[in-house]
């Protein structure tokens, strides 16, 4: 865990400081505001594992950022995700599926590059969540699903469909492809898909508990527009 969280501090020390050591070159800063909004689809990492699959839920930030005209930048955000996972029953008529909402604050290193009309971009940093929702949705008695006629119980963890949240706090890292249109040179229109691979886990992971891991992993694919202030 420790060793985790020096990750974590180099990436955002190198997030923060790449963009401000670039600013003492005589390239211009730039900096913008936008907003942008779209799907997600989450899924988890259990150990033992979980027969799942992938969950879609939305997306949507606002965005602060600061670039050079040449390279390099600085992305942050406050937004929100919605995370989770949905049983695979493998044909059974069951149904059931955990929404996880979050906060999410990311800062990430910007870097782009191509021409004043169209610009190719890679983010890349570190990403603390907090949540705020935790919604079930199932078609059976998930708390007993031993009392439930054929349920496939037989090599199937069931602890996880109804086992509170231990853990709201999420910290992990983040990683995004996209392409930007400018309209003009103020205005902009980007398409952006990211992944977020999570390090902590929602459920408590001693050596008494059942799971040992229990993180959270996300694909977001937004829609954003950019105002350039300077």
């Amino acid at each position: 865990m420790k060793q985790l969280l020096r990750i974590l501090t180099l990436l955002a020390a190198v997030a923060l400081a790449v963009p401000f050591a670039s600013a003492e070159t005589h390239y211009k800063p730039r900096i913008s505001f936008g907003a942008r909004g779209g799907m997600s689809l989450g899924t988890m990492t259990f150990s033992p594992s979980v027969k799942q699959k992938w969950t879609s839920g939305s997306t949507g930030a606002l965005t602060f950022r600061y670039t050079e005209e040449k390279l390099f930048g600085l992305v942050a955000e406050l937004g929100w995700v919605q995370r989770g996972w949905e049983e695979d029953f493998e044909g059974a008529p069951f149904s059931y599926s955990r929404h996880l909402t979050y906060l999410q604050l990311p800062v990430m290193t910007h870097i782009y590059f191509g021409s004043s009309r169209f610009k190719c971009f890679v983010n890349l940093g570190p990403q603390i969540c907090y949540m705020v929702g935790d919604e079930i949705k199932s078609n059976f008695d998930y708390h007993h699903p031993e009392s439930v006629e054929a349920f496939p119980n037989r090599n199937r963890m069931t602890e996880q469909m109804w086992t509170p949240i231990k853990n709201k706090f999420d910290y992990g890292i983040c990683g995004s492809l996209g392409g930007e249109f400018f309209v003009q040179p103020r205005h902009s229109i980007l398409l952006e898909a990211r992944y977020y691979f999570g390090l902590g886990n929602i459920y408590p992971a001693t050596k008494a508990d059942t799971f040992s891991a229990s993180r959270a992993m996300s694909i977001e694919v937004s829609l954003g527009y950019f105002f350039r202030l300077k």
